[in-house]
């Protein structure tokens, strides 16, 4: 058993590595040393396009983007990695969240790949950890950031919903797990069941950021049915301290955001 998880963590890792099969482009898979642990990466487009970096959210992986890759990786260097401490192929290192640990982490990725900035698409976890780096490196071009978190305080509410369904078994996982991500293809349900039934998430509060100071070009999608996040308060922040960012409040939308491939290119497109 090992620290991450309670139990089956090779059989998570099996099925993750399965998802993966279903790349639906050209990939190199690669895994690239850093001061804090080796991180998976897959790397998809034109060695030389403008790259694009690739974070999901807490309790997930690269797997989250089978949707909406081929169609980035027609014009930009996609590159996806498996956040540390998370269940993907890279190491089990949690940093705190609120130190300098994962800019350390971003850069020696950055730097294993040859790249010397490039624009950041987060989601969740992952829109708190790009938003982070934003404001400690000049190494973030662009940021698209996915019901991002560190803007307002999370729902409580959701979590204690959340473990009392689980109580209920293998339905009240999956109720739970449809509430937290809404729609979502049923083989990435199923394996999101099986992580959550074997994988220990993180338990710390999310830290809320301080003053932003956001330069670069900003678009953010943010689910007005998210039942995690604040989407109405995340707005009111970006649009009084980040008044360029493009703030998008979809309202059929949960905390997984779909069918935005398309919009998410055209900004990318308006780089560099």
């Amino acid at each position: 058993m090992s620290g991450i998880y309670r139990a089956r963590g090779e059989e998570v890792r099996a099925a993750y590595r399965e998802l993966l099969d279903r790349w639906p482009v050209p990939a190199e898979r690669l895994v690239v040393p850093t001061r804090h642990g080796d991180t998976f990466v897959v790397a998809s487009g034109p060695a030389d396009a403008p790259p694009v970096v690739l974070v999901h959210g807490s309790g997930s992986n690269t797997a989250m983007w089978l949707d909406d890759v081929a169609g980035w990786s027609r014009e930009f260097r996609v590159i996806a990695v498996d956040v540390l401490g998370e269940p993907g192929l890279s190491a089990e290192t949690r940093l705190p969240l609120d130190g300098p640990g994962h800019a350390e982490w971003f850069d020696d990725v950055l730097d294993a790949v040859g790249v010397a900035g490039a624009a950041f698409v987060g989601v969740s976890l992952g829109g708190f950890l790009v938003t982070d780096y934003a404001l400690r490196s000049n190494r973030v071009r662009r940021l698209v950031l996915l019901n991002p978190g560190g803007f307002a305080p999370r729902r409580a509410g959701f979590m204690v919903k959340g473990v009392l369904l689980a109580l209920l078994g293998e339905w009240g996982l999956r109720r739970s797990i449809k509430a937290a991500v809404g729609a979502v293809p049923p083989e990435l349900v199923d394996h999101l069941v099986l992580v959550f039934r074997s994988f220990k998430p993180r338990m710390e509060p999310l830290p809320v950021f301080g003053r932003l100071g956001l330069a670069m070009p900003v678009l953010a999608l943010l689910g007005a049915r998210d039942a995690m996040l604040d989407a109405a308060a995340t707005a009111r922040r970006l649009a009084a301290e980040v008044p360029h960012a493009d703030v998008r409040v979809l309202p059929e939308q949960g905390h997984h955001i779909t069918g935005q491939t398309a919009p998410i290119l055209e900004f990318l497109r308006e780089g560099p």
